[in-house]
C-alpha cells in the first residue's frame, strides 16, 4: 500500500513538470525524488531518461537542453544560476550570481552524481564520470571525468555502413 502511495504522489509531480517543461513523450523519469524547478526553459528529447534524486534548476530567461537518447544518472544536479563563490569569500556578499544555458547533446551519458554548473555546454556522444563537476564545456565525442572535469578521451565517430 505504501509504495503505491509513494508511487502515485510521484506520478502527480512528473505530469506537472510534463506540462510545465518541454519533456519529450517518450521520456522516463527513472524513480523518486526527481525536481525541475525554475521559471527558466527546460526542455528534454525523446528516448531521454533521467534517475532518482536528480535535480534541474532553470532560472526566469535560462534554460535547460538535454538533446534526444540520453542516460542522466541518479543523483545528477543541473544549475543555470550560482552563486560568485569569490564574491562570499572575499566582499562577504551574495550579490553576484553567475547565470547561464546548459546544453547537452544527443546521445549522452552522465553518470551518477554529476554536477553540471552554469553556462556549459555538452556535445554529442559524451560520457561524464561519477562525481564529476563540470564547468567548461565538453566537446563532441568526449570522456570527461574529475572536479573539475576535465576530457580524458576523445572517443572515435562510428560511421553506420
Amino acid at each position: 500500500m505504501c509504495f503505491l502511495l509513494k508511487e502515485s504522489y510521484w506520478n502527480v509531480i512528473y505530469n506537472k513538470y510534463k506540462k510545465k517543461y518541454n519533456i519529450a513523450k517518450v521520456f522516463c523519469f527513472n524513480g523518486y525524488g526527481i525536481d525541475f524547478n525554475g521559471c527558466g526553459e527546460i526542455s528534454i528529447g525523446e528516448g531521454s531518461y533521467i534517475g532518482e534524486y536528480s535535480s534541474i534548476q532553470s532560472v526566469e530567461s535560462r534554460r535547460v537542453i538535454i538533446g534526444k537518447n540520453c542516460a542522466i544518472s541518479h543523483f545528477v544536479s543541473i544549475y543555470t544560476c550560482n552563486y560568485d563563490a569569490s564574491e562570499i569569500i572575499y566582499n562577504n556578499t551574495k550579490n553576484n550570481k553567475k547565470y547561464g544555458d546548459v546544453i547537452i547533446g544527443n546521445n549522452c551519458w552522465i553518470v551518477r552524481s554529476v554536477l553540471i554548473k552554469e553556462g556549459v555546454i555538452i556535445g554529442n556522444n559524451c560520457v561524464i564520470g561519477s562525481n564529476a563537476v563540470v564547468t567548461t564545456d565538453v566537446s563532441d565525442n568526449s570522456i570527461a571525468v574529475g572536479v573539475p572535469a576535465k576530457v580524458i578521451k576523445k572517443m572515435p565517430l562510428i560511421r553506420a555502413c
